[in-house]
């Protein structure tokens, strides 16, 4: 959709916030993911909200949401389309400006200062938070994958990363740009790249990382776990290279 730059008006202070966490198929993993929500939402004094989007999930997932949750059912088996119905019905022109709409992954834990740290970007007038990653663990994978990783990614304040496990925005900013699109990846990418567009207040920041999953297959044909699958293979095509060079160098 097309939209004008707009000009900043005062914000209001933030007296509510929405999580929205889409899930297909995460039984194992969403318990942890909630557990650690709930601790972020006590360390905040205001109204926090968490929603479960189950998508298309074939196991037991619902039965691990606890009942102070809000769960919502869809069959789109599309992390965009999932993320845009947890905030749809928390959506009201009348309390927009004082909303924040933050998400993360089943996959995902955050860390006790997540909310504290979305909400003091909002308070020092960001309207968006695009917060980065540090994976679990790296038993799946080999040094090289690690290693290449470690060297790509940032770590520090202004990074160029984009992730859904880590991203909040003021709901009457992510009304104006029309929310989240109905996309199977890259969602989130899509929805900062409008916020830029329209010359947001965007908030690239490294504090408050979120711990995710590296398992290999992951719920997206394009998200984590494929770039992680990207750079096991730039690893195996390095060190075949090299191996090469040092076999005809032995000759």
């Amino acid at each position: 959709m097309s939209v004008s730059p707009v000009v900043h008006a005062d914000r209001r202070a933030i007296d509510r916030v929405v999580v929205v966490v889409p899930a297909h198929n995460e039984e194992e993993l969403l318990p942890a993911c909630l557990a650690a929500l709930g601790i972020a939402a006590d360390r905040v004094d205001v109204q926090v909200e968490t929603v479960v989007v189950l998508d298309a999930c074939t196991d037991a997932t619902r039965h691990v949401v606890p009942p102070e949750v809000i769960t919502i059912a869809c069959a789109t088996q599309s992390v965009g389309a999932a993320r845009r119905a947890g905030f749809a019905r928390h959506l009201d022109p009348a309390t927009d400006g004082a909303t924040w709409f933050a998400t993360t992954d089943a996959d995902s834990e955050v860390p006790a200062d997540w909310l504290v740290t979305h909400l003091s970007s909002a308070a020092a007038g960001h309207d968006a938070f695009v917060g980065t990653i540090a994976p679990k663990s790296w038993d799946s994978w080999s040094a090289h994958t690690r290693e290449l990783f470690d060297e790509r990614y940032v770590t520090d304040d202004d990074h160029h990363h984009v992730h859904g496990a880590n991203l909040g925005i003021r709901a009457d900013w992510y009304r104006r740009i029309g929310g989240f699109s109905a996309r199977t990846g890259d969602e989130d990418v899509e929805l900062v790249r409008r916020l830029h567009a329209i010359r947001a207040r965007v908030d690239r920041s490294a504090r408050s990382p979120v711990l995710t999953s590296t398992r290999p297959d992951g719920r997206t044909d394009d998200g984590f776990a494929a770039y992680l699958r990207g750079l096991e293979r730039q690893g195996r095509t390095a060190a075949a290279s090299h191996r090469s060079r040092l076999t005809e160098g032995s000759r």
